[in-house]
């Protein structure tokens, strides 16, 4: 995070020296100030630290401060005094400064000095921020897995965590590309530094630029006062640029050259500044095709994509689906109070032959729908979503296609079980299978289904409740509750 300091003082001799000192201080930008337009600049422009002249604080000092600290960005004040007076010290520290600091000191032991308020008012900074903009616990150990194409792509991931160098995620939606982002930054140098994620796809193209590289007063109508962008809130951290291809062609020429030149600048300044920020963007797109076909600047795509990573779909590596099914299970468990202990093997299975179009978002969503509305501790096919248990067959297999490939996609939960328990998951799965189409064709008549089935009702009705169907979510306009709101 980037401290911006207002430096008002009138002496010209202190605001050289003073001027040195914080000049070597790092992530740090300096503003003089006017001591009799000082109020007019503080309520324009956003600071961190003020650092005034105990003989320009205004009369009386204490309301004074109280008005600073109430401005937007809260800052600090940092009361300058050129002596040792312990009752005005008091006075000003139970106003609200932050510390009442002796210009006697040598210029090493005030550059400490200084040093120690601004990290503590980073560190204020960070902890505010973190508590805006909610960050999740991430780690690549949460991507570790068993399927070879995983495997292959953590290689790549490891290598890139310490990194500087921009990275360039893709993969389909919902496969986490913003969490194996977040992972990559808690692991690496810049862990300590703030983690920021800017969807450029939500926000409106007339405020996009502004969002991202800040702004001066004035620079737009409704400009009232300066604004921080999110390079300028990232400074020392990670700017996760989601749905990069979204970005207009016009900011993509502003996004190279903060990319390259390392410097950003606010919409209506003339000035810019140095930038410590690391670029992560991610897209669902091929930004390859789309710098191609002129829809994406390639000068920016290839200074993007230093390094490329491809998260693969959860449909590619299904034998990660139970160990994250188990480990989402646990986590609404707690979370929403329930007793739930896990899956019975055909609900498993299910959930490992579905394609998982929505990736691990849907499984996420699925995982809280299943555990909030739990009704008992082993959960089966019939709490599943039928959008799920609907698929447990395949097309294709339940009109006598490809059994050996149904097969397939279900053993990968299969490991370390019994023969007689896999030949019960499998005729459960056929079952389930035949009868849902039957009930499907039907509409949800089970004396009809059970006539083209050539078994009686009463039978019909306990083969249903062995698979988890019921004739109510076959019946037209029936919804079977997959329509809960989805997780952001």
């Amino acid at each position: 995070m980037l401290v911006r300091i207002v430096l008002a003082v009138e002496q010209e001799a202190l605001r050289s020296r003073l001027g040195e000192i914080l000049s070597g201080l790092e992530r740090v930008e300096i503003r003089q100030a006017d001591s009799k337009r000082l109020w007019r600049q503080l309520n324009e422009t956003d600071v961190d630290l003020v650092l005034v002249e105990r003989e320009q604080l205004p009369r009386p000092p204490g309301e004074w401060i109280a008005s600073v600290r109430e401005l937007p960005e809260r800052p600090e004040v940092v009361v300058l005094a050129s002596n040792e007076d312990a009752q005005d010290r008091a006075t000003l520290l139970a106003a609200g400064s932050m510390a009442v600091l002796n210009l006697d000191l040598a210029d090493r032991r005030l550059r400490e000095a200084l040093q120690a308020l601004i990290t503590r008012r980073r560190g204020e900074g960070l902890r505010l921020m973190r508590e805006e903009i909610p960050r999740l616990r991430s780690s690549l150990r949460d991507f570790v897995s068993d399927s070879p194409t995983m495997q292959q792509f953590m290689v790549i991931a490891n290598r890139v965590v310490q990194s500087d160098s921009s990275l360039l995620i893709l993969g389909e939606t919902g496969v986490g590309k913003e969490r194996l982002a977040r992972a990559i930054h808690q692991e690496s140098s810049r862990r300590s530094g703030p983690f920021l994620a800017v969807n450029c796809g939500a926000i409106p193209e007339t405020l996009l630029e502004s969002e991202l590289f800040g702004h001066e007063r004035g620079a737009f109508t409704g400009a009232t006062r300066a604004r921080r962008g999110y390079f300028e809130l990232a400074h020392g951290g990670t700017l996760f640029l989601d749905e990069i291809a979204d970005v207009p062609l016009h900011l993509q020429v502003k996004l190279l050259r903060v990319l390259e030149d390392r410097h950003v600048q606010r919409l209506g300044s003339e000035q810019a500044f140095p930038l410590d920020v690391r670029i992560m963007a991610a897209t669902n797109r091929d930004l390859e095709a789309e710098a191609r076909d002129g829809r994406f600047r390639s000068d920016l795509y290839y200074r993007l994509a230093v390094v490329t990573l491809l998260l693969p779909p959860l449909r590619e590596r299904r034998e990660d689906i139970p160990a994250l099914v188990e480990n989402y299970l646990q986590h609404f468990r707690s979370l929403l109070g329930q007793s739930v202990t896990g899956f019975h093997p055909s609900a498993m299975a299910a959930l490992v032959a579905y394609d998982w179009p929505g990736n691990v978002r849907e499984l996420i969503n699925v995982m809280e729908r299943t555990v909030l509305l739990a009704t008992r501790e082993e959960l089966t096919l019939a709490d599943l979503p039928r959008t799920i248990t609907g698929r447990v067959m395949p097309a294709g297999v339940a009109g006598g296609g490809d059994l050996g490939e149904f097969l397939a996609s279900l053993a990968p939960a299969w490991h370390a079980r019994s023969l007689a328990d896999v030949r019960r998951e499998v005729n459960d799965a056929c079952l389930r299978a035949y009868l849902a189409e039957q009930l499907q064709s039907t509409k949800g008549r089970v004396g009809e289904a059970a006539q083209r089935a050539g078994v009686n009702v009463r039978s019909l009705y306990d083969l249903m409740r062995r698979v988890g169907l019921r004739k109510e979510d076959f019946k037209p306009g029936a919804t079977d509750g997959t329509d809960l709101p989805a997780e952001a």
